[in-house]
């Protein structure tokens, strides 16, 4: 995977869109079970390179997203990592219900600016099977001007952040769910825990076509800024060597632009890498007109593009034979506490996938690269670990 193919920076078609013709990709949306449900098609183009269909049970909309990775993965830097997706959509949620909340109690919030930072970690040895990802507690600043002291300032944060049903998956241990598929063929998982459900293949319908857009969904602006992160990795093909104990730091800065889209800048300080720009708006009935990604898709997208990566990572260090793989992801959230009306926490289930392989190695090779992506995904990890948002409000 040393000198992949740049498909994403070669192709005609634009990378990032709302689907045109939603109802005939063959991309099947799961049934709510809770306040909205969210498929991801994940397929893999080249060396980390990948593209991802993400449907909305609730609104309807299907979105064409694509993910690369930086020099730190040989990758071409072509598209944004997979933990910007996630961390993108948990702000932007956060955004959602601190508006919402603030809305409901009366409140104006000035120059609302929301600055988050993502901690992640790996350990371990990938030839000693030893290498896990982790995931550390969620650091989150709210920059604003209110009328409110600080304890109601306080309690509102608090409660927003409570509110956004991506606390379902941060809140509690939520072990993931697996099917497993080699070459056309269920297999049994190993240590991955087995989904009983129907296997659910990749869709067979119509390409994609884009919706016509003025918007720019998502964009690069260069580096991010330099920043000290303890254990952090800057160098080319650092996440590729056997030994490793080091921390990951995605950060992001949400404000509200006036057409009432999210903007989110998001920076890769740990590996460093690029800036990229991106666009969020939910869509009805939750108040938005849907002109680019809600929050629960960026999350889910970010979910799968991570579990993804793994198995190309795998693949590439130990040299195995994978010529194609591809996974179907759903996820289960319910509504936001504020944004939805419920005035509950936010809560989801754990994330269900199935995984495709094609490969000359054997069964027990094939639940082997389950068992150790699952292990050394970084998001897999965020949604078993019981984690906590750290709190910080700064009047400006």
């Amino acid at each position: 995977m040393t000198h992949a193919e740049d498909i994403i920076g070669q192709a005609d078609t634009a990378p990032f869109f709302k689907v045109a013709n939603a109802g005939e990709i063959g991309l099947d949306l799961p049934a709510i079970r809770h306040g909205d449900a969210v498929r991801c098609w994940v397929n893999a183009l080249a060396g980390f390179q990948k593209e991802a269909l993400v449907g909305s049970t609730r609104s309807g909309n299907v979105w064409r997203l694509v993910s690369d990775e930086g020099g730190y993965l040989n990758g071409h830097d072509a598209a944004p990592c997979p933990l910007s997706f996630l961390s993108t959509g948990m702000v932007a949620s956060y955004m959602n219900e601190i508006l919402a909340l603030a809305e409901q109690r009366g409140v104006t919030l000035r120059k609302l600016r929301l600055i988050q930072n993502n901690y992640y970690t790996m350990k371990g040895s990938m030839r000693k099977r030893t290498m896990t990802g982790g995931a550390l507690p969620v650091e989150l600043e709210v920059q604003c001007e209110s009328d409110l002291d600080d304890a109601a300032l306080q309690d509102l944060v608090a409660g927003a952040v409570h509110a956004s049903p991506l606390n379902g998956l941060m809140r509690g241990k939520l072990p993931s769910l697996f099917t497993l598929t080699r070459n056309g063929e269920q297999i049994e998982t190993g240590e991955a825990v087995a989904l009983d459900a129907p296997v659910v293949g990749d869709p067979s319908g119509d390409a994609p076509v884009a919706e016509a857009s003025d918007l720019t969904l998502i964009a690069r602006e260069g580096m991010s800024p330099k920043k000290d992160v303890a254990k952090g990795t800057a160098g080319s093909a650092t996440s590729l060597t056997d030994e490793q104990d080091r921390t990951l730091n995605p950060g992001v800065i949400c404000t509200l632009r006036e057409d009432g889209i999210k903007e989110i800048e998001q920076h890769l300080y740990s590996p460093h890498g690029s800036v990229f720009r991106f666009l969020s708006e939910e869509a009805e009935p939750a108040g938005g007109r849907g002109r680019a990604p809600d929050a629960v898709s960026y999350i889910s997208a970010g979910i799968a593009f991570c579990f993804m990566t793994q198995f190309g990572r795998m693949a590439s260090m130990e040299k195995l034979d994978l010529s194609h793989y591809s996974i179907v992801q759903d996820t289960h959230f319910s509504l936001g506490g504020a944004s939805g009306g419920t005035g509950k926490p936010g809560s989801a289930d754990p994330v269900e996938t199935h995984v495709h392989l094609r490969t000359t190695e054997s069964d027990d090779v094939a639940r082997d690269m389950l068992d150790v992506s699952e292990r050394t995904c970084f998001l897999h990890a965020f949604c078993r670990t019981d984690l906590k948002t750290k709190l910080k409000i700064t009047r400006i």
